[in-house]
């Protein structure tokens, strides 16, 4: 029982006392409206705690994807290696880029919009470029120099190298067949450069381009790309050799990004000297004490808290992971009497945290699967949570190995899964395991046709 209903109650039975003493002539009256106005003045004060604190409309939770939480925790390390990159660059010294790894939900983009914010703060010319599945990095990349490029050619008297770079950028561009609609640019191409048809090769004329024309002002240009791991094996090459050759030049472009697990690997694929080029950190699941902050903080801020008992029932659930914190957090809030949010406010929240889940976090890329690759992902749950090699996985579905391999492909090029070591197979998406569980029962390969 909550200290309001508690105390409600008191109030009640203390005025149905009262009335009794009046009748029986027990008690003197002006003693009798003492206690009366001391309850009620500690019913309204009650109340009006409670309507401050637990107003839905206050709600301090931020679920969502890329949203900035209330409290960023546990993430200082990665913050202060971006901030060193990025006045190292502005110093003209070289920064080394850096791309950070980790599963779903554990606030990848979050962290990039930090950057951003960084190195826009400090006079950077920045741009956040989100990679997709079904748009080529080169499409996606020439919008983005034509703006930097363009500002670069504003912020003051004609420079010979920024001049270059727009032509060079035309060159890119009539290369990649990209429809002149709305980059119109008033330059000849530049022959012999960005136009040969192969990626590679035009993407680091490009790249060089920008960064002399950056150099040229006196400036750092700081790329900032998301979902990195969603670039082909032939994008991904072309990128990491723009880089090396833009580091060996000692330009000043940074490039700081995000993607899964498996994009490690894959670059390590693209170019031997990726991981040399580039540091990959990873980012994880906060810790206990980190995740309790980033619950506890943004509350007390609006006049209530969280108890002990509810901050470790929370963890427990969410393992830390940042997105699912501020899910159980804010529905917490919705349905807690408060001003403190206690373990019984959790139970009562998470059957209507993981429904909202599964209607969305989970389902919308359940629904992106092939009825083959529902039911490998359903065998993996079955084998239990962390990571399953392969051929227990085929055990589970009493199918040869080999006959997985093209499923497990589609999988990881569809960013469900990742192989943390030689032969593993792991979820990108935590509680996925979970999910599954609810969302199909599970039966052999050769049952499900």
């Amino acid at each position: 029982m909550s200290f309001g209903t508690s105390l409600n109650q008191f109030g009640t039975r203390f005025g149905t006392r009262k009335q009794a003493a009046i009748t029986n002539g027990d008690w003197p009256l002006d003693k009798i409206w003492l206690y009366v106005i001391y309850v009620n003045h500690l019913i309204t004060t009650y109340n009006r705690i409670k309507s401050l604190a637990m107003d839905e409309i206050k709600n301090p939770y931020a679920p969502g994807a890329g949203i900035q939480p209330p409290e960023l925790t546990g993430r200082d390390n990665f913050l202060s290696q971006a901030t060193i990159t990025v006045e190292r660059a502005l110093n003209g010294k070289f920064g080394k880029s850096f791309i950070a790894t980790g599963l779903r939900g554990v606030g990848k983009t979050v962290l990039l919009n930090r950057v951003k914010n960084i190195s826009t703060d400090r006079g950077c010319i920045t741009s956040f470029i989100e990679i997709h599945e079904d748009k080529g990095l080169d499409t996606v990349i020439a919008p983005v120099f034509r703006k930097i490029l363009l500002k670069l050619d504003n912020m003051g008297a004609i420079s010979a190298a920024v001049k270059k770079g727009l032509r060079i950028l035309v060159s890119f561009i009539k290369t990649i067949k990209l429809s002149y609609e709305g980059f119109e640019l008033g330059f000849d191409p530049e022959i012999g450069s960005a136009d040969s048809g192969d990626l590679e090769l035009d993407l680091a004329d490009l790249f060089l381009a920008v960064g002399l024309a950056a150099k040229s002002r006196n400036t750092v240009v700081v790329l900032v790309l998301d979902e990195i791991q969603y670039l082909s094996n032939k994008e991904m090459s072309a990128l990491v050799m723009a880089m090396h050759k833009s580091s060996q030049e000692e330009l000043p472009l940074v490039l700081i990004g995000a993607g899964l697990p498996l994009l490690v690997g894959k670059m390590g694929e693209s170019k031997s000297y990726a991981e040399r080029l580039f540091a990959f950190p990873t980012v994880g699941a906060l810790s206990y004490e980190d995740s309790a902050l980033a619950i506890d903080e943004p509350a007390k801020r609006e006049g209530a808290g969280f108890d002990i008992e509810a901050l470790k029932q929370i963890y427990s659930l969410t393992h830390g992971y940042p997105y699912f914190l501020q899910e159980w957090a804010y529905v917490c809030w919705n349905i807690s009497e408060g001003p403190i949010i206690n373990a019984t406010d959790v139970a009562n929240a998470t059957p209507k945290v993981i429904s909202k889940l599964d209607e969305s976090f989970f389902r919308v890329r359940f629904d992106r699967l092939t009825r083959r690759e529902k039911q490998y992902l359903r065998a993996m749950a079955e084998l239990g949570p962390g990571a399953h090699r392969s051929g227990d996985i085929a055990e589970m579905l009493r199918v040869a190995g080999h006959k997985l391999g093209p499923c497990r492909s589609g999988l990881i090029s569809k960013g469900m899964i990742y192989s943390p070591s030689y032969g593993d197979t792991a979820f990108t998406v935590p509680l996925f395991d979970q999910y599954m569980k609810r969302a199909m029962s599970f039966s052999p390969w050769n049952e499900v046709d």
